[in-house]
């Protein structure tokens, strides 16, 4: 009888120790997605996670990708008014409409025409737009003309185009975030295209600290600012490495103003969101800014406190000059 306990004892003590082995591991996953690179990091891991990662960035390509002529919102653009969307697309949705009216319309997805008539959507396109024709597509223009009824989304032209290119990399850094927390890991970063959320800590208890890119000097190693990113998500958008230059010497941007229909360049060259807050959100917060433009996204942040934000730009002389909310000063 005590021999039999001792085995049961050796047998616990060994699950247990081979348990603990299996718990302290760490995993770093890479690879490609929504046509960028991604990086998750994650401690305290019970296992791999590769393959359940691919499976939900699949269930998102199609649902949500542009870029897939099969996927839902490819149908949608496309007129099929049978498609019965799921609920990452619903999500999405509903978070761009209610960031559309916070924003009073500088957060907009139905700029997809603008976005690939101007050469920076799937359509790869490349039209120097005039005024006439800009004025045309404006006409389709206005996250307000698009409805959600009987799980169908409703559009009251056919003509409008959803893209949410502009929120999407942040919501997969969401739904993966979730995943991790289902799998109850503690710290963890994750990173899809420079948009970031992390969560506890690094080894050693460090905490999850990353550079800020200077767009002067974008290739810089160095950085512009160090932040710590420990439970807090970050999105920045910027029209330094996004941009088309005409024959004519033209600038165009990829962030289309969704008052205006142009996309033309301000003296604003990034916007850094930084918020205890989904990803989802300080992406689309990111690109709201860079269509305000520097005041109109200073007073915006005066507003919402919730929020803090590094917004870098060209002063009269054309120097790097920022400006911060007061988590940052």
């Amino acid at each position: 009888m005590i021999l039999k306990n001792k085995v049961i004892v050796t047998i616990v003590l060994l699950v247990f120790l081979s348990c603990s082995k299996e718990k302290i591991k760490d995993y770093t996953l890479t690879g490609r997605v929504f046509g960028t690179t991604y990086k998750i990091v994650y401690l305290d891991g019970a296992k791999d996670y590769q393959t359940s990662l691919d499976s939900l960035f699949f269930l998102m390509n199609k649902s949500l990708s542009t870029y897939i002529p099969s996927s839902d919102i490819s149908r949608i653009n496309k007129g099929d008014s049978t498609v019965v969307v799921d609920d990452l697309f619903l999500e999405v949705f509903k978070k761009s409409k209610r960031i559309y009216t916070e924003t009073n319309g500088y957060f907009d997805p139905t700029v997809g025409n603008l976005v690939n008539a101007w050469g920076f959507g799937p359509k790869n396109e490349k039209m120097n737009l005039n005024e006439d024709q800009v004025k045309q597509e404006m006409q389709y223009v206005g996250l307000d003309k698009v409805t959600f009824a009987d799980g169908k989304i409703k559009k009251q032209d056919p003509k409008i185009y959803l893209d949410f290119n502009s929120i999407a990399k942040g919501f997969g850094i969401d739904v993966v975030a979730r995943f991790l927390d289902s799998k109850n890991i503690s710290n963890y970063l994750v990173e899809i295209g420079g948009e970031i959320r992390a969560k506890g800590i690094k080894k050693e208890n460090h905490p999850w600290v990353i550079k800020l890119v200077n767009p002067i000097k974008k290739d810089s190693i160095k950085g512009y600012r160090k932040i710590n990113l420990s439970n807090k998500s970050m999105a920045t958008s910027g029209n330094y490495r996004k941009f088309r230059v005409t024959e004519d010497g033209h600038k165009y941007v990829h962030t289309v103003n969704p008052k205006t229909g142009y996309a033309v360049e301000s003296n604003l060259l990034s916007a850094s969101v930084i918020a205890g807050i989904d990803c989802a959100d300080t992406d689309a917060y990111a690109t709201a800014f860079m269509a305000m433009g520097l005041e109109k996204a200073k007073e915006f942040l005066d507003i919402h406190k919730n929020i803090d934000a590094i917004l870098l730009f060209n002063n009269e002389n054309g120097d790097l000059e920022e400006y911060t909310t007061n988590a940052f000063k």
